[in-house]
Protein backbone atom coordinates (compact mmCIF):
# COMPACT_ATOMS: atom_id res chain seq x y z
CA UNK A 1 0.00 0.00 0.00
CA UNK A 2 1.06 3.59 -0.36
CA UNK A 3 1.35 6.04 1.74
CA UNK A 4 -1.75 7.79 0.59
CA UNK A 5 -3.67 4.83 1.28
CA UNK A 6 -2.07 3.79 4.61
CA UNK A 7 -2.22 7.23 5.88
CA UNK A 8 -4.95 9.29 4.94
CA UNK A 9 -5.04 11.08 7.99
CA UNK A 10 -1.96 12.45 7.45
CA UNK A 11 -2.80 13.99 3.79
CA UNK A 12 1.00 12.32 2.56
CA UNK A 13 2.32 13.78 -0.99
CA UNK A 14 5.58 13.76 -2.73
CA UNK A 15 5.47 17.34 -3.19
CA UNK A 16 9.09 16.78 -5.37
CA UNK A 17 11.30 13.90 -5.75
CA UNK A 18 12.30 12.16 -2.49
CA UNK A 19 10.25 15.06 -0.37
CA UNK A 20 6.95 13.57 1.35
CA UNK A 21 4.79 16.39 2.92
CA UNK A 22 2.81 15.60 5.79
CA UNK A 23 -0.81 17.59 5.93
CA UNK A 24 -2.78 18.68 9.04
CA UNK A 25 -5.94 19.53 7.68
CA UNK A 26 -9.53 19.43 9.81
CA UNK A 27 -11.76 21.03 11.08
CA UNK A 28 -11.13 22.82 15.09
CA UNK A 29 -7.64 24.31 13.39
CA UNK A 30 -6.51 20.82 12.38
CA UNK A 31 -6.93 19.28 15.47
CA UNK A 32 -4.84 15.53 16.22
CA UNK A 33 -7.98 12.90 16.11
CA UNK A 34 -7.68 9.54 17.09
CA UNK A 35 -6.86 8.51 13.70
CA UNK A 36 -4.23 11.00 13.50
CA UNK A 37 -2.13 10.69 16.92
CA UNK A 38 -1.99 6.38 15.85
CA UNK A 39 -0.80 7.47 12.34
CA UNK A 40 2.01 9.74 13.65
CA UNK A 41 2.90 7.01 16.05
CA UNK A 42 3.10 4.70 12.78
CA UNK A 43 4.40 7.18 10.07
CA UNK A 44 8.10 7.09 10.81
CA UNK A 45 9.14 3.87 10.92
CA UNK A 46 7.76 3.65 7.22
CA UNK A 47 8.96 6.82 6.17
CA UNK A 48 12.47 5.05 7.48
CA UNK A 49 12.08 2.12 5.23
CA UNK A 50 11.29 3.87 2.38
CA UNK A 51 13.63 4.52 -0.33
CA UNK A 52 11.93 7.09 -1.97
CA UNK A 53 11.47 9.15 1.19
CA UNK A 54 14.78 11.60 1.38
CA UNK A 55 13.11 14.00 3.40
CA UNK A 56 9.80 15.56 5.14
CA UNK A 57 8.07 18.50 5.25
CA UNK A 58 5.15 19.22 7.99
CA UNK A 59 2.91 21.72 8.12
CA UNK A 60 -1.03 22.67 8.44
CA UNK A 61 -3.83 23.72 5.87
CA UNK A 62 -5.80 26.80 6.16
CA UNK A 63 -3.34 29.08 7.84
CA UNK A 64 -2.85 27.32 11.26
CA UNK A 65 -0.30 24.05 11.90
CA UNK A 66 -2.70 22.11 14.89
CA UNK A 67 -4.39 23.10 17.80
CA UNK A 68 -3.36 20.04 19.11
CA UNK A 69 -5.44 17.06 20.60
CA UNK A 70 -9.27 17.37 19.79
CA UNK A 71 -11.92 17.39 22.70
CA UNK A 72 -12.62 14.02 21.69
CA UNK A 73 -10.34 12.57 22.11
CA UNK A 74 -9.22 13.92 25.48
CA UNK A 75 -12.58 12.83 26.54
CA UNK A 76 -12.03 9.49 25.41
CA UNK A 77 -9.07 9.13 27.38
CA UNK A 78 -10.78 10.63 30.60
CA UNK A 79 -13.65 8.06 30.64
CA UNK A 80 -11.71 4.58 28.98
CA UNK A 81 -8.27 3.83 30.66
CA UNK A 82 -7.64 1.00 28.26
CA UNK A 83 -7.69 3.66 25.54
CA UNK A 84 -5.47 5.91 28.13
CA UNK A 85 -2.77 3.22 27.93
CA UNK A 86 -3.20 3.08 24.08
CA UNK A 87 -2.66 6.81 23.85
CA UNK A 88 0.69 6.16 26.14
CA UNK A 89 2.19 3.73 23.48
CA UNK A 90 1.00 5.42 20.54
CA UNK A 91 2.77 8.78 22.59
CA UNK A 92 6.28 6.90 23.01
CA UNK A 93 5.48 5.73 19.11
CA UNK A 94 5.33 9.17 17.98
CA UNK A 95 8.25 10.79 19.95
CA UNK A 96 10.52 7.88 19.87
CA UNK A 97 9.92 7.16 16.16
CA UNK A 98 11.11 10.48 15.23
CA UNK A 99 13.95 10.53 17.26
CA UNK A 100 15.18 7.25 15.69
CA UNK A 101 14.75 7.91 12.16
CA UNK A 102 17.42 9.37 9.81
CA UNK A 103 15.61 11.24 7.76
CA UNK A 104 15.51 14.83 7.78
CA UNK A 105 12.22 16.27 9.00
CA UNK A 106 11.21 20.40 8.37
CA UNK A 107 7.95 21.70 9.94
CA UNK A 108 6.27 24.89 8.73
CA UNK A 109 4.67 26.18 11.74
CA UNK A 110 1.99 28.88 11.20
CA UNK A 111 -1.11 29.90 13.01
CA UNK A 112 -2.07 27.92 16.08
CA UNK A 113 0.85 25.06 17.34
CA UNK A 114 -0.59 23.39 20.25
CA UNK A 115 -0.41 20.08 22.12
CA UNK A 116 -0.41 17.10 19.87
CA UNK A 117 0.81 18.84 17.09
CA UNK A 118 3.34 21.03 18.18
CA UNK A 119 5.25 17.59 19.08
CA UNK A 120 5.95 16.96 15.71
CA UNK A 121 6.84 20.22 14.81
CA UNK A 122 9.19 21.05 17.66
CA UNK A 123 10.36 17.53 16.96
CA UNK A 124 12.03 18.10 13.61
CA UNK A 125 15.56 18.69 12.92
CA UNK A 126 14.35 21.76 11.39
CA UNK A 127 11.34 23.93 12.53
CA UNK A 128 10.46 27.06 10.75
CA UNK A 129 7.79 29.66 11.83
CA UNK A 130 5.72 32.39 11.04
CA UNK A 131 6.49 35.75 12.61
CA UNK A 132 2.91 35.58 14.15
CA UNK A 133 2.42 31.98 14.88
CA UNK A 134 1.58 31.03 18.56
CA UNK A 135 2.88 27.96 20.19
CA UNK A 136 1.91 26.86 23.49
CA UNK A 137 1.87 23.97 25.32
CA UNK A 138 -1.37 23.38 27.15
CA UNK A 139 -1.17 20.72 29.29
CA UNK A 140 -1.26 22.17 32.60
CA UNK A 141 -4.04 24.43 31.71
CA UNK A 142 -5.76 21.71 30.90
CA UNK A 143 -5.08 20.01 34.15
CA UNK A 144 -2.75 17.15 33.49
CA UNK A 145 1.26 17.15 33.65
CA UNK A 146 3.05 18.43 30.27
CA UNK A 147 4.25 14.86 28.65
CA UNK A 148 3.69 14.61 25.20
CA UNK A 149 7.89 15.50 23.80
CA UNK A 150 8.95 18.89 26.01
CA UNK A 151 10.55 17.41 28.89
CA UNK A 152 12.68 15.85 26.54
CA UNK A 153 13.12 18.46 24.27
CA UNK A 154 12.26 21.76 25.44
CA UNK A 155 15.09 22.34 28.03
CA UNK A 156 17.18 21.50 25.20
CA UNK A 157 15.72 23.83 22.73
CA UNK A 158 15.38 26.95 25.22
CA UNK A 159 16.98 26.31 28.40
CA UNK A 160 15.63 25.03 31.67
CA UNK A 161 14.44 28.39 33.19
CA UNK A 162 12.27 29.52 29.82
CA UNK A 163 11.10 25.87 29.81
CA UNK A 164 9.92 25.59 33.26
CA UNK A 165 8.01 29.07 33.14
CA UNK A 166 6.45 28.13 29.97
CA UNK A 167 5.36 24.46 30.43
CA UNK A 168 4.32 25.63 34.34
CA UNK A 169 2.58 28.79 32.76
CA UNK A 170 0.71 27.59 29.50
CA UNK A 171 2.12 31.07 28.38
CA UNK A 172 2.12 31.39 24.38
CA UNK A 173 4.86 32.35 22.11
CA UNK A 174 4.72 33.61 18.80
CA UNK A 175 7.05 32.47 16.45
CA UNK A 176 9.68 35.64 16.28
CA UNK A 177 10.06 34.80 20.12
CA UNK A 178 10.26 31.36 19.97
CA UNK A 179 12.91 31.83 17.57
CA UNK A 180 14.27 34.55 19.97
CA UNK A 181 14.54 31.71 23.11
CA UNK A 182 15.52 29.18 19.98
CA UNK A 183 12.43 27.23 20.76
CA UNK A 184 12.30 26.91 16.67
CA UNK A 185 15.12 27.18 14.00
CA UNK A 186 14.16 30.08 11.97
CA UNK A 187 11.39 32.55 12.11
CA UNK A 188 9.83 34.17 8.72
CA UNK A 189 7.34 36.20 7.68
CA UNK A 190 4.04 34.60 7.64
CA UNK A 191 3.60 33.62 4.01
CA UNK A 192 7.27 32.47 3.51
CA UNK A 193 6.51 29.64 5.59
CA UNK A 194 5.31 27.01 3.46
CA UNK A 195 7.57 27.60 0.82
CA UNK A 196 10.79 28.35 2.91
CA UNK A 197 10.03 25.29 4.77
CA UNK A 198 10.18 23.06 1.40
CA UNK A 199 13.07 24.94 -0.05
CA UNK A 200 14.97 23.85 3.03
CA UNK A 201 13.41 20.24 2.53
CA UNK A 202 14.73 19.94 -1.02
CA UNK A 203 18.36 21.04 0.06
CA UNK A 204 18.01 17.96 2.57
CA UNK A 205 17.17 15.97 -0.12
CA UNK A 206 19.80 16.50 -2.65
CA UNK A 207 22.27 16.96 0.32
CA UNK A 208 25.08 13.69 1.17
CA UNK A 209 22.69 11.20 2.52
CA UNK A 210 24.69 9.75 4.69
CA UNK A 211 26.72 12.70 6.41
CA UNK A 212 22.72 14.51 7.38
CA UNK A 213 21.75 11.35 8.58
CA UNK A 214 24.38 10.13 11.03
CA UNK A 215 24.73 13.88 11.91
CA UNK A 216 21.10 13.60 12.47
CA UNK A 217 21.47 10.51 14.78
CA UNK A 218 24.54 11.86 16.47
CA UNK A 219 22.55 15.01 17.73
CA UNK A 220 19.69 12.85 18.79
CA UNK A 221 21.43 11.30 21.52
CA UNK A 222 20.99 14.17 23.47
CA UNK A 223 17.17 13.23 23.02
CA UNK A 224 18.00 9.77 24.12
CA UNK A 225 19.71 10.91 27.04
CA UNK A 226 16.53 12.20 28.27
CA UNK A 227 14.24 9.07 27.81
CA UNK A 228 13.45 8.46 31.32
CA UNK A 229 12.31 11.89 32.27
CA UNK A 230 9.94 11.72 29.21
CA UNK A 231 8.61 8.12 30.16
CA UNK A 232 7.74 9.35 33.70
CA UNK A 233 6.48 12.80 31.65
CA UNK A 234 3.84 10.77 29.49
CA UNK A 235 3.22 8.56 32.49
CA UNK A 236 1.94 10.92 34.65
CA UNK A 237 0.26 12.78 31.94
CA UNK A 238 -1.36 9.85 31.48
CA UNK A 239 -2.48 9.45 34.80
CA UNK A 240 -3.87 12.97 34.84
CA UNK A 241 -6.48 12.06 32.30
CA UNK A 242 -8.05 10.19 35.17
CA UNK A 243 -8.41 12.74 37.51
CA UNK A 244 -11.04 15.66 38.52
CA UNK A 245 -8.36 18.24 37.48
CA UNK A 246 -8.95 17.18 33.63
CA UNK A 247 -12.39 17.18 34.15
CA UNK A 248 -13.15 20.70 35.29
CA UNK A 249 -10.15 21.81 32.84
CA UNK A 250 -12.16 20.61 29.64
CA UNK A 251 -15.11 22.27 31.05
CA UNK A 252 -13.72 25.37 31.62
CA UNK A 253 -12.30 25.67 27.96
CA UNK A 254 -15.65 24.35 26.83
CA UNK A 255 -17.57 27.08 28.35
CA UNK A 256 -14.39 29.67 27.93
CA UNK A 257 -13.86 30.89 31.63
CA UNK A 258 -11.14 30.51 34.03
CA UNK A 259 -10.72 26.76 35.31
CA UNK A 260 -11.38 26.15 38.75
CA UNK A 261 -9.23 23.45 40.19
CA UNK A 262 -8.99 21.70 43.56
Amino acid sequence: MTFEETYASLNPSFVDDGVLELLFDGPNLNAVTAEMHADLGHVWRDIERAPAVRSVVLRGAGGNFSAGGSFDVVEQAIEDPVFRTQLLRETRDIVFAMIESTKPVVSGIRGAAVGAGLVVGLLADISVAARTARLVDGHTRLGIAAGDHSVISWPLLCGMAKAKYLLLTCEPVTGEEAERIGLVSLCVEDEEVDARALAIARRLRHGAQDAIRFTKQALNHWYRANSAAFDFSATAEMYGLGTADVREGVASLREKRAPRFG
